[in-house]
């Protein structure tokens, strides 16, 4: 590979590569400690696990312990099959997890009884922002105000005004179970069925009386007592919105988690991020895909209405099979048991002189003990159960699926009861004290999929049978540009499942968690020096947010010092999407810099738009590498004409794998930067989500990073506290897929992150070289040499043979690989990134590839094959397709299936033929189509 590229080391590549100006000057010492092994890694992640006090969480607030069927652990979450694979973008090959999705958004729907639900959101609290921002755009009425249910829950209030504030909303919060009056004017209203107290009530009078106004009714509704309880969409709810946690999900120390969002008829086009949808092949048989991508954030840009750009896929695919594996009865099953256990601990502490605050519940009741909260608490510490404290007086316990009949005696002990008090449910209630109008009387769950896998078997065979119709990094390499698709290491995943990090509240008190506290301190240690920044916040659970965060920081600073005039960011054209939208959604005005034909930033015309904007000026965003794969020469230039002009420098961190242990961004000039933890620090997409995008930044900025109600600490790495609003529902975010990053860079050491960065420059290049013969390169840096990734040109290719980079993209599918990034961030060009991880082997294997793509293509140009009619335009090609008695195409099925003879015992054969994106959008169809449409 050196001696393709024409360099003695991977040093001299990278130091050519790399601008001379920004290379990381030598550290004396490191925080990072030497590289460890796989068993010492493992040994230390035990020790933090040991750490956490094992407790019985009862605290609440959203968050419950939840039994996770062991099918679905084994074969989903612990399954590189699920979790390797990257978002659905090339549908031909992502049909397994694509129909999960689908089951996921009819459970929504079902449950809330509304017409569309999206693939997931990132959790509650931004699921309930993302409905206040739908109904903003969707009311007709003029006014800013939003009214938010006094009852909701603490981290959703806190995200929703740092959210509101940002844009200009107004947050008026009323007393709505009892009777607190609207105002006069709004444009929606926020309520939570059953209410943080555990209130259940019927809010149908309040969303007509929104709907009166001209605003529209977000309802944050638990799933699970949803099985009980009437639906939103029959209480007039226009938009329905909270999170799957329970259905199977691990609590995680608060994530990851899939969050959920749900509109009614005349909305499903105002939805945010992921949207899964039936459509048809070339054959005319049903065939999932991404629907409505125009809402994509890398074609609105600063039009965008949400920054949202992915989705949890790995925990809405287990959400959704654990419905499947239930079925409504089994659902109902486990909701009930739950009910009456509530009603059961309620009627006997009322027997003992005991009053709660509300007398209608579903699973959480709040109890009056005057004076002796703290005592309570104790007491069930001391019995190994972890309950809310709300004040002095009231103590919170709520019950969920994993609940026993002994746990209710022990807590019972903790208000003061006999120790011998024995419990029995047989004679308790659902839904006590509920009014009958909003008891669920109809079905839900009906469609076959949800009433035939209820054996373990079936169960099993089922996923299997998903699995098998994608493609995923189990299978090969998917060199995604701007993505990074890289190992997983199944020693980083091993600390997931254990059950001192899987069974852990996000709320529970800094003594129980005192492992988790260590793990993120580390890893915030860490990351800060890498980066060069001074504080890191882990609350972010998606790179979007992260964007977010630090956008919102540079706000806060400003407006700290009397500016809140500077509301211009700049953003270069070839800027990731996410980076327009998220300036929006910071309260921020876009200005588009140029890029020149090398595609670095236009110099003369940023030094314009500085001077135009000079008293306005916030903040600069830029990629570094940048987007189109080179590492800008002026970079340091760049930033110190904004800092020049008082505005604020955020480097979007996408491509810090291209940088690690060569150049840290604080050292470029960077204030602030969102990381990627699902990219350049190994955490597994798992098909879309999840994803952790920490935010970093120098000292005078920390003060504005997302703060938290709960933390456990105030304070982060580096003894920095922080002051910001929270922009997650959890302190530190998905703190349960931490260890994986937390262990790569333990086994990894400085000087293994230092090589990756050099192993994936070097395969960079390789492929470069490789292919610039057939498909040109379209931007290199010095000396010709690209970053970790490269853009390949096909526009020639298309011009000469009518070949387009759709029909290469899916004829690779038959040589068995997923295809690069497609017409990002130019339009008829692949992306190309191979990461450290791909062999040489795998390297030449996709190359070769190519290559005989670009023969085939030359093909039809010499008029050999049709134009309309090749192995390119009908690709990919399915065993059904070579099956059929006659065979009418002038290629060979074997050219069609095996264009190369490794492929005859290693065969990945896509389930459907290429799907038509235009007909799924025109008959929108986002839930699961009856069982007849495969027959």
């Amino acid at each position: 590979m050196l001696d393709a590229v024409g360099h003695a080391d991977v040093d001299s590549l990278v130091d050519a590569a790399v601008p001379a100006a920004i290379h990381a000057r030598p550290r004396a010492t490191s925080d990072i400690p030497r590289a460890a092994t796989e068993a010492e890694a493992l040994a230390e992640l035990r020790a933090f696990a040991s750490a956490n006090r094992a407790a019985r969480p009862m605290i609440g607030l959203g968050y419950y312990d939840t039994l996770t069927p062991a099918v679905i652990t084994r074969n989903v979450l612990e399954n590189p099959s699920w979790y390797t694979a990257y978002t659905p973008y090339q549908p031909e090959i992502s049909q397994g997890r694509l129909e999960a999705l689908i089951n996921f958004q009819t459970m929504v729907t079902d449950l809330t009884g509304l017409a569309t639900a999206g693939a997931s959101m990132l959790d509650e609290p931004t699921a309930v922002v993302e409905g206040m921002l739908v109904a903003r755009r969707s009311s007709k009425a003029a006014s800013n105000v939003f009214v938010v249910d006094a009852d909701a829950l603490p981290q959703t209030k806190a995200v929703l005004r740092g959210r509101a504030e940002a844009v200009g909303i107004d947050i008026v919060e009323v007393d709505l179970a009892h009777g607190g009056m609207l105002p006069d004017a709004l444009f929606g209203v926020f309520v939570q069925y059953p209410g943080a107290s555990g209130r259940v009530w019927d809010p149908s009078a309040v969303i007509d009386a929104a709907h009166l106004a001209g605003g529209l009714a977000v309802v944050a509704a638990d799933l699970l007592a949803l099985t009980l309880l009437a639906s939103p969409a029959s209480l007039g709810a226009d938009i329905a919105a909270g999170t799957t946690q329970r259905f199977g999900v691990p609590l995680g120390f608060g994530g990851p988690h899939a969050g959920y969002l749900a509109v009614r008829q005349g909305l499903e086009r105002q939805l945010p991020g992921r949207l899964v949808g039936v459509s048809q092949d070339a054959a005319g048989h049903p065939a999932y895909r991404l629907s409505l991508q125009t809402r994509e954030q890398h074609i609105r840009r600063e039009k965008a209405t949400s920054n949202i750009c992915t989705a949890q896929v790995l925990l809405a695919v287990m959400a959704a099979m654990y419905a499947v594996y239930h079925g409504p009865d089994g659902l109902h099953r486990i909701a009930t048991s739950i009910a009456r256990r509530a009603d059961a601990l309620a009627r006997t502490l009322r027997a003992y002189d005991l009053p709660l605050v509300a007398e209608s519940f579903f699973d959480t009741i709040r109890v009056v003990v005057p004076s002796s909260a703290d005592r309570v608490i104790e007491r069930a510490r001391s019995r190994g159960y972890q309950l809310l404290r709300v004040d002095d007086a009231i103590v919170g316990v709520s019950i969920d699926e994993t609940t026993t009949d002994e746990d209710l005696a022990h807590v019972a002990w903790a208000f003061g009861l006999p120790d011998d008090h024995e419990f029995s449910v047989d004679g308790a209630h659902a839904l006590s004290g509920a009014p009958t109008s909003i008891r669920r009387t109809d079905s839900y769950l009906q469609h076959p999929v949800f009433n035939t896998h209820r054996s373990e078997t079936s169960m099993m065979r089922y996923l299997k049978q998903l699995a098998d119709r994608d493609y995923a990094l189990d299978r090969g390499m998917i060199p995604l540009g701007s993505c990074t698709m890289k190992l997983n290491a199944a020693t980083e995943m091993a600390a997931v499942s254990w059950p001192e990090f899987a069974r852990v509240h996000p709320f529970a008190p800094a003594s129980d968690v005192v492992g988790y506290l260590g793990l993120i301190e580390q890893l915030e240690t860490w990351l800060a020096e890498v980066t060069g920044y001074d504080a890191v916040s882990l609350q972010p659970n998606a790179g979007s947010q992260g964007e977010l965060a630090g956008l919102l920081a540079i706000r806060g600073w400003h407006r700290s010092r009397g500016e809140e005039g500077r509301d211009v960011c700049l953003i270069p054209s070839s800027a990731h999407g996410t980076n327009a939208a998220s300036a929006v959604l910071a309260g921020m005005r876009v200005v588009v810099v140029a890029c020149d034909e090398a595609g670095n930033v236009d110099l003369d015309d940023l030094r314009a738009k500085i001077s135009a904007h000079a008293e306005t000026l916030a903040a600069l965003m830029i990629t570094y590498p940048s987007t189109h794969g080179v590492y800008e020469h002026d970079v340091l230039e760049i930033t110190q004409a904004v800092h020049d002009a008082g505005g604020q420098v955020y480097i979007d961190g996408a491509n810090l794998n291209a940088l690690l242990g060569y150049a840290r961004f604080g050292d470029l000039g960077g204030d602030v930067s969102h990381l990627n933890l699902h990219k350049t620090f190994a955490i597994p997409h798992g098909g879309g989500g999840p994803g952790v995008g920490p935010v970093a930044a120098k000292a005078h900025l920390a003060p504005f990073l997302p703060a938290h109600p709960f933390a456990q600490r105030a304070d982060h790495a580096g003894g920095f506290v922080f002051e910001g609003a929270p922009v997650a529902g959890a302190g530190y975010g998905s703190a349960g897929i931490l260890p994986i990053s937390w262990a790569y860079v333990r086994m990894m050491g400085a000087d293994g992150l230092r090589e990756a960065t050099a192993t994936a420059v070097l395969s960079a290049n390789y492929i470069a070289v490789r292919l610039r013969d057939h498909f040109p390169v379209l931007y290199t840096g010095e000396g010709g040499l690209v970053a970790h990734e490269c853009i390949l040109d096909l526009r020639p290719l298309r011009e000469r043979t009518g070949i387009t980079v759709d029909d290469v993209a899916k004829r690779l599918i038959d040589y068995g690989f997923h295809a690069p990034t497609m017409s990002f961030p130019v339009a008829g060009t692949l992306m190309v990134e191979p990461t450290e991880s791909e062999d040489l082997a795998e390297l030449d294997r996709f190359c070769d590839a190519m290559i005989a793509i670009h023969t085939e293509a030359l093909r039809v140009a010499a008029g050999e094959w049709p134009a309309d009619d090749n192995p390119l335009v009908n690709a990919p090609h399915t065993a059904e397709t070579i099956a059929a008695a006659e065979w009418q195409h002038p290629y060979s099925r074997e050219e069609a299936v095996y264009p190369v003879r490794s492929l005859v015992r290693t065969k990945y054969w896509p389930p459907v033929r290429r799907i038509d994106n235009a007909y799924g959008d025109r008959n929108l169809v986002c839930a699961c189509p009856p069982i007849e449409a495969f027959a």
